[in-house]
């Protein structure tokens, strides 16, 4: 089985990364091997790190926002070969017979979906993510790269991009629907540059001044900074729907009075703080709150497809490998613009 570098934390002090070597399965008949070219960094990422919880094991090896070029293949694989371009997203198997992963919905597994990394394998072992020279996935686990797509640029929407392009279409977003996104960050925009190439039209609920002309960049045709009273009833009844990329407590009952009669508020930014409101905040227009997962491996490789397109691109800072720790303070205190992709030919 063949060793390579990889870069590895050992407690939740972001200053015990350190470089390090493991061990990546023999290629089986159904695998895909990869030579890792990208790996973007994500905020859950840096909540197992931290060990949010207790529920996370050390040390860890992280990543799921992989891109890369196939370097071999199994005997049984037919869909891709040496050379061709592609990604690994959040997850890396499933039972594959269950209803959820026979309906290409394989995050709901009901036997357990296997994430990228830091999650024990079905044959025990627990699983080494995308901050690494390589990695070996089964060939269904495996997505497309399209040409058209900057394959550093790719690597942030095979998380940030299925989370929210996953909403958007299942609620049926589309050319008449008045949408706000709350947050302009590295969720928020890529979900501004989806809903807007839907056709929709897009308003960002923004915090600071400095992000309005990027907003616009991005397509939004309105930028507004809600404050108190005033201005939440100044946009009553204004959206459909309303996707909260900020993983921070709200106002919910002032948000939810810009919805539309059945409008729809939708959390992709996800907090461990309690939301709370009142029931006749959704009465008056009958609307609805939810949540949203990543989306299934039809609709990722459906999202590349999108994206390459109409030109949604995720907007990068590109570090290298020892720059890690130093990314993950500066996301922590907001200091991204807007993702940041480790150059893993700096992996050395």
């Amino acid at each position: 089985m063949p060793k390579i570098k990889a870069l590895q934390a050992d407690h939740s002090e972001f200053n015990s990364f350190h470089h390090t070597t493991i061990v990546r399965r023999a290629l089986r008949a159904d695998d895909v091997a990869i030579d890792i070219k990208y790996c973007g960094i994500c905020h859950s990422d840096i909540a197992q790190v931290e060990g949010i919880d207790g529920m996370f094991k050390h040390p860890i090896v992280p990543g799921h926002e992989i891109t890369g070029i196939v370097s071999a293949i199994g005997t049984d694989v037919e869909d891709f070969k040496v050379g061709d371009r592609v990604g690994v997203g959040c997850f890396i198997d499933s039972c594959g017979k269950c209803r959820y992963c026979l309906a290409g919905q394989e995050q709901f597994c009901e036997q357990g979906t296997v994430a990228v990394f830091n999650t024990p394998d079905y044959d025990g072992k627990i699983t080494e993510g995308g901050y690494s020279q390589s990695v070996v996935v089964k060939a269904h686990f495996v997505l497309h790269i399209p040409d058209s797509l900057n394959l550093a640029e790719a690597a942030p929407l095979l998380c940030a991009g299925i989370t929210t392009y996953n909403p958007l279409v299942r609620y049926q977003i589309g050319k008449g629907s008045k949408v706000a996104i709350i947050g302009l960050g590295g969720l928020g925009h890529i979900a501004v540059q989806f809903a807007n190439k839907l056709g929709a039209e897009v308003t960002v609920l923004g915090h600071s001044e400095r992000k309005r002309a990027e907003a616009e960049k991005f397509g939004a045709t309105g930028y507004e900074i809600l404050r108190d009273d005033t201005d939440f009833d100044r946009f009553a009844g204004q959206f459909d729907f309303i996707l909260n990329t900020a993983a921070v407590k709200l106002n919910l009952d002032h948000y939810l009075k810009l919805l539309t009669v059945n409008g729809i508020f939708c959390f992709v930014g996800l907090t461990m703080a309690a939301q709370q409101f009142n029931l006749f905040s959704l009465f008056s227009k009958q609307g609805t709150i939810t949540v949203s997962n990543v989306g299934g491996l039809p609709m990722t490789q459906a999202m590349l497809n999108f994206a390459a397109a109409h030109q949604v691109r995720p907007q990068i800072e590109m570090i290298g490998i020892d720059d890690v720790p130093t990314a993950y303070q500066r996301i922590i205190d907001s200091d991204v613009h807007y993702r940041f992709v480790i150059d893993m030919d700096t992996l050395k």
